[in-house]
């Protein structure tokens, strides 16, 4: 079943200099546009959370998001502001991918839906020395539950992992070449631009 997305792109480059890290230039074009490049031939429609003036991503032509609650809560209102979106929509539920990782399996949505627990969640993971590793800023979430996780936020409720576990959510578990390799200092800006040129070859 196709399902929307939010690509959650709230989190701010404080160890690069400030300002919108999925802005940056990856490659040749910015590190957010490579990760609507991996999540449009899965999910539609597409949507980008993010919190302060909307029209710095103008570009992307897609809907931004702020946060319903005050005071930036973090990750887990970006998951609530796209629950919202989606139920707005029709939707039964979403995906959520993080803006700051660029390469983002291919299959993402398709084995999210797969790992779905008893209540609809399920949350990315890939193998680090043979563990399951989880990146729970990648996710499927039911849109039944967003007045749950509504009254958890407003509780003081911040840890995406801590609340998807209450609800039994399901581990997707993907394979290959770091494909949730994120970005938060110069330093993995320039390994994702080697790790780009290498994707780029093999798809020569």
């Amino acid at each position: 079943m196709r399902l929307p997305a939010v690509i959650l792109a709230g989190g701010q480059s404080s160890r690069m200099g400030g300002g919108d890290k999925v802005l940056l230039t990856l490659g040749d074009r910015p590190m957010l546009a490579h990760v609507i490049a991996r999540l449009a031939p899965q999910a539609s429609p597409l949507a980008i959370s993010a919190n302060g003036d909307p029209a710095r991503f103008e570009r992307f032509g897609l809907p931004v998001l702020a946060d319903s609650l005050p005071d930036h809560p973090g990750p887990l209102a970006g998951v609530l502001a796209a629950m919202d979106w989606a139920a707005g929509l029709g939707f039964d539920a979403v995906l959520t991918a993080a803006g700051d990782t660029p390469f983002p399996p291919d299959d993402l949505a398709t084995g999210l839906q797969a790992a779905a627990g008893p209540r609809g969640l399920a949350l990315a993971a890939d193998l680090d020395q043979g563990a399951a590793r989880l990146h729970p800023t990648f996710g499927l979430w039911p849109t039944a539950l967003r007045e749950d996780l509504r009254a958890a936020l407003t509780h003081g409720q911040r840890r995406v992992r801590q609340w998807a576990a209450a609800y039994q959510a399901g581990t997707a578990l993907f394979q290959g070449a770091e494909p949730f390799f994120n970005i938060n200092t110069p330093d993995d800006l320039t390994r994702a631009t080697t790790l780009l040129r290498g994707l780029s070859d093999t798809a020569r």
